[in-house]
């Protein structure tokens, strides 16, 4: 799921404050989407300070201002990007990077290591970095930043958590398997809470757009696949095939979990717009075209029944962040979330 700069952030934050947050991301998006500017905001709200204040033209205190991220760049902050003429990111770069985290950080304090144009890595540094996300540093936060994600070692992307950014002036990305997902969701509106033929139903129709999605990811990877066999097969030895064939199913298994994870975000913020209507929110609903069954919904449950609900929603998105049994771990949560 794609968001604004602004709104990952909160996200960031309410993970940061819960101790939850993870030690290495991967922010994409399009030129203009905010890629840097989070990248500074999350070296600020991990390591405190270095926030501007400044006026208006009426002496109004403007609310703080972030530092660019060249800026930040310091004894805590090493910013690697592309230097060499060719404009790649050699080997060398990235064992200075991995050597300055040896050095440990002030107490409360963490090391940030920001990677500008990560898709310019070549092949050593990739796997130097590699090395260094397989076994990372106490107190250490690693920023990728691309615009090109599918460029990077699927080992790699398996190892960040992705932040997908889209800017004000974009239309959001519509998450695959999303409009199956809300008209599931908007039949359960109709029975409600606490039914637990309706929770397993929408659990059930939750693993069939799961399934679709991962046959349809499976289904583009294989006509590449066979694509390359057919161009390569008398020119290269069997070793690359089978790198390559192996390359493809650890893409396929990447992106699934890019799906599923968008999907749970969709639902977070459906049942996030009934607690919004619960409350009389004044904010945007996510899916206004839902609000007669946010009303309905909102109505038949207090507001301390929907905080728990949401909070298992939570906890459910955190157990697949495990190596938990799938289908076990969404039966156990619907059930939490809308039994």
């Amino acid at each position: 799921m794609a968001f604004t700069a602004d709104r990952a952030l909160e996200l960031l934050e309410s993970a940061f404050e819960r101790g939850r947050l993870g030690h290495a991301f991967l922010i994409t998006g399009t030129k203009g989407s905010g890629k840097r500017e989070l990248a500074a905001r999350m070296i600020t709200m991990v390591n405190g300070g270095n926030t501007q204040e400044a006026m208006d033209f009426f002496g109004e205190t403007l609310p703080p201002q972030t530092p660019p991220l060249e800026e930040l760049e310091g004894e805590l902050v090493r910013i690697v990007q592309p230097r060499m003429k060719s404009r790649r990111i050699g080997v060398d770069a990235m064992r200075e990077l991995e050597k300055s985290f040896r050095v440990s950080a002030p107490t409360g304090k963490f090391k940030v290591g920001v990677i500008t144009d990560a898709d310019r890595m070549n092949e050593q540094a990739e796997n130097a970095f590699l090395k260094t996300l397989e076994e990372p540093p106490a107190d250490c936060l690693l920023l990728m930043l691309t615009e090109y994600p599918e460029r990077l070692l699927p080992t790699i992307l398996s190892r960040c958590l992705i932040l997908t950014l889209f800017s004000e002036n974009e239309k959001e990305v519509v998450v695959a398997g999303s409009e199956p997902l809300l008209q599931a969701l908007g039949k359960f509106g109709g029975s409600g809470f606490g039914n637990v033929q309706a929770a397993l139903s929408l659990k059930s129709s939750f693993a069939k757009v799961l399934a679709q999605e991962k046959s349809l990811i499976a289904k583009g990877y294989e006509t590449q696949q066979k694509e390359e066999i057919k161009k390569y097969k008398q020119a290269t030895e069997g070793d690359w095939l089978k790198q390559r064939e192996d390359f493809f199913k650890a893409q396929v298994e990447s992106d699934y979990l890019q799906v599923r994870a968008g999907l749970l975000d969709v639902m977070e913020s459906w049942l996030g717009d009934v607690v919004r209507v619960k409350c009389h929110s004044q904010s945007e609903l996510d899916f206004p075209q839902h609000r007669k069954i946010y009303e309905d919904l909102a109505e038949d449950q207090s507001l301390e029944q929907l905080v728990v609900r949401m909070d298992a929603l939570v906890k459910m998105k955190s157990v697949f962040e495990t190596n938990a049994q799938e289908q076990l771990a969404l039966e156990v949560g619907f059930m939490q979330v809308f039994g």
